[in-house]
């Protein structure tokens, strides 16, 4: 079993950054592929970006490519989201997941672990 809790979410202005968190305890976390995704107000969750268990392959939605940079260490348990240039649009809140497997994916229904989630508004 894994627990999974997030941090690091808040108001921001448009343009500005967030670095979210997401520690996790339980077990091993190093051969668990984990992700980041988002829920906001009348959506669906969407994908945002996952990472291998050994954080050498990263996947991103296509609406935070190379805006958003997802990361991990192992040594610290804990997988993080660096949010730069931020838009209205990212406002949701955003939730860290983990999976058995160390391949990522996309669908949330692959994922195995979920967290609280924490909220992003970014605002003008």
């Amino acid at each position: 079993q894994v627990q999974l809790t997030e941090s690091g979410g808040g108001p921001v202005q448009v343009g500005g950054s967030l670095r979210l968190s997401c520690a996790a305890s339980g077990r091993t976390f190093s051969t668990n592929a984990a992700g980041w995704f988002r829920q906001a107000p009348g959506k669906e969750r969407e994908f945002v970006a996952a990472i291998t268990g050994n954080g050498r392959r990263t996947d991103y939605a296509d609406s935070v490519k190379g805006r958003f940079t997802i990361s991990r260490d192992n040594a610290k348990n804990t997988v993080y989201l660096q949010m730069n240039s931020l838009e209205p649009e990212d406002t949701a809140v955003y939730y860290c997941a983990a999976r058995i497997a160390p391949w990522t994916v996309r669908r949330t229904d692959e994922y195995d672990y979920w967290g609280q989630g924490t909220q992003v508004t970014v605002s003008s």
